[in-house]
């Protein structure tokens, strides 16, 4: 029996409504030829832009010398990415898998090894993967109960909410698992006061920087706003700007758990996707970071004063705002218009565009945004 191209993938995703074959710095191009203004960034992974020169090189370069070895043997690009990452964090190590998942799946066995301890709290509303350990501390039942049982010992607090939090820690907390700014919950920003009394507690603080990572939301991590040094931090989406990599930093204040033999990943550290990496954090630089600062200043002012969206919150490039019609019948509405926008739940629009889009695309999109929502 013959399929379609469609018809061979499982569906697990909606329908899709058009199809992307080239990218451009902030823009996108359809089948039909037809450019889009990109305000997704691939979900707020394609950080640098499509096809930006310094990863670009980086990888092809890597491509033409060597793709992958396994951790059996050393390559360049890993430990090189590993001394970068613990340059920007103030002294870590770092572990490389593939994806934001499996660096969540490595933080709950690393915290039970390093604390001897089970138990986990996470948020309500939070999102933190579709692995089973990560979908365990994922605050959204409605992702969770068709997979359950899932890994037992997680509680969930409510975000800002510090009562909730100190009820929910108990003696078998070994990890307290938090977005600074929940994504998929609503870009919902946590307070400095809460994340301060998470620190206080007797367990790992692990900070999930999967989206506000790598500069997204106007410093390397969005904690160093926050007055809190984490004991472990998760990285991904716009580490390699597209190509795929997750990672988990471990504070040197919390090394040593981990030895051999605990963890792996066939294709972590994978050369490539390490060698596009590095230059990424190189490219993060105090301009750059300035541009992000100052394009998500316009940006969310522009948003406010929009009629049809309320409440604009977040940080940086990654911001949400409520919507009074379903978001997504804003985010068909802006695609058929050109430009590509997020949702966060039911009635929350998310943009988090590439890092490097400047001030003539910011007003593009809010002047598509500004039709759309008439």
């Amino acid at each position: 029996m013959s399929t379609t191209h469609a018809q061979a993938l499982l569906p697990v995703y909606p329908p899709v409504p058009l199809t992307f074959v080239e990218g451009d710095g902030v823009w996108l191009v359809d089948a039909d030829g037809r450019r889009y203004l990109d305000f997704g960034a691939g979900i707020a992974v394609v950080a640098l832009g499509h096809r930006h020169p310094v990863p670009l090189a980086a990888a092809h370069a890597q491509l033409d010398r060597l793709w992958h070895a396994s951790n059996l043997f050393g390559t360049e690009p890993a430990p090189a990415l590993a001394e970068l990452l613990s340059e920007r964090f103030g002294g870590a190590q770092a572990f490389f898998c593939n994806s934001g998942a499996e660096a969540i799946e490595a933080a709950l066995k690393y915290a039970r090894l390093a604390t001897g301890k089970p138990g986990v709290v996470a948020l309500e509303g939070s999102f933190h993967g579709r692995t089973t350990g990560a979908l365990a501390a994922t605050g959204q039942p409605a992702k969770r109960e068709p997979f359950e049982p899932l890994l037992p010992g997680v509680r969930f607090a409510q975000a800002n909410d510090i009562a909730s939090l100190d009820a929910a820690v108990g003696p078998d907390t070994g990890l307290i698992l938090l977005e600074p700014i929940q994504g998929e919950g609503g870009v919902r920003p946590l307070e400095p006061e809460f994340l301060a009394a998470a620190a206080s507690h007797d367990a790992l603080l692990c900070l999930d920087e999967i989206q506000t990572g790598i500069g997204r939301t106007g410093t390397f991590f969005v904690f160093e706003q926050l007055g809190v040094r984490p004991d472990l931090v998760v990285l991904a989406k716009g580490l390699a700007n597209g190509l795929p990599i997750g990672a988990l930093l471990v504070a040197d204040e919390v090394a040593g758990a981990f030895a051999p033999g605990h963890h792996g990943s066939t294709f972590g550290g994978n050369p490539v996707s390490c060698a596009a990496a590095c230059a990424v954090v190189d490219a993060l630089d105090d301009d750059l970071l300035a541009n992000v600062r100052a394009q998500g200043k316009r940006l969310r002012a522009g948003l406010k004063a929009l009629r049809g969206l309320a409440d604009v919150r977040g940080a940086g490039l990654l911001l949400g705002a409520d919507t009074q019609q379903p978001a997504a019948e804003v985010a068909t509405a802006a695609l058929e218009h050109g430009l590509v926008v997020l949702t966060a739940g039911e009635h929350v629009l998310r943009l988090a565009p590439p890092l490097v889009v400047g001030p003539d695309e910011v007003d593009d999109a809010l002047t598509i945004l500004e039709e759309v929502l008439a």
